[in-house]
C-alpha cells in the first residue's frame, strides 16, 4: 500500500492520530511556505521531496542504530506545524543540515541560507505526515504504518513526501 493510502487510512481509523484538520493544518503550513519564499508550488513541491528523502534517511538510520522505538518517538516528538529547530537538530548534525540546504538549492534554484531558514519548518512538516499514523492512545506502543510504509521504502520511487501531500490537497478539494 503506497504512503497516501496509509495516510488515509489512518484519517479514517479512529485509533490512530491522523485526522482532515492535521490534514488540513499541514496542506494550510506548505501553501504559507509556498508563499512566504515567492516559490511556486512546484518547486516547494520538489523542495519536500528533497527534504523528505533525507529525513527517510535519518530516521533509517536511526531506525537502524537506535531501534524502531527511537524513529517513532522522532516523529511523535517533532511533527507538527510550528517551527522546530530542535526538530531539525535531533534529526541532521549542523554540517548535514548545511548538505541538505545545499542539495535543495541546487535542485531547485532556490538560495541555500534560505533553505537553511526553512528547515525549522520543513522538517516538522514532514514529521507531522508521518505523525498520522500514530497509535492515538499508545503512541510510542510501535505500529506506526504511516511510518513503517516511509521507512521501508525500497526507493523505488513509490513514496514521496511530496507526492503523498499533493494527494492530499486534491483529496481535501483545495
Amino acid at each position: 500500500m503506497g504512503l497516501f493510502d496509509q495516510i488515509i487510512g489512518a484519517v479514517a481509523n479512529p485509533n490512530q492520530q491522523g485526522n482532515i484538520g492535521q490534514i488540513g493544518n499541514i496542506i494550510n503550513t506548505v501553501q504559507q511556505l509556498s508563499n512566504s519564499t515567492g516559490a511556486d508550488s512546484n518547486t516547494m513541491q520538489s523542495v519536500f521531496s528533497i527534504v523528505g528523502g533525507q529525513v527517510r534517511s535519518a530516521l533509517q538510520h536511526k531506525r537502524d542504530t537506535e531501534g524502531n522505538e527511537a524513529a517513532e518517538a522522532v516523529v511523535n516528538q517533532f511533527g507538527g506545524t510550528s517551527p522546530n529547530p530542535s526538530a531539525v537538530a535531533s534529526l541532521f548534525s549542523s554540517g548535514m543540515q548545511q548538505q541538505v540546504a545545499e542539495m535543495v538549492a541546487q535542485r531547485t534554484g532556490l538560495n541555500a541560507n534560505m533553505i537553511q531558514q526553512l528547515l525549522p519548518m520543513l522538517v516538522p512538516v514532514v514529521l507531522n505526515v508521518l505523525k498520522s499514523g500514530a497509535n492515538t492512545r499508545n503512541p510510542q506502543g510501535g505500529g506506526n504504518p504511516v511510518l513503517n510504509s516511509f521507512l521501508d521504502a525500497d526507493n523505488d520511487g513509490d513514496v514521496d513526501i511530496a507526492d503523498a501531500m499533493q494527494m492530499a490537497t486534491r483529496y481535501m478539494g483545495r
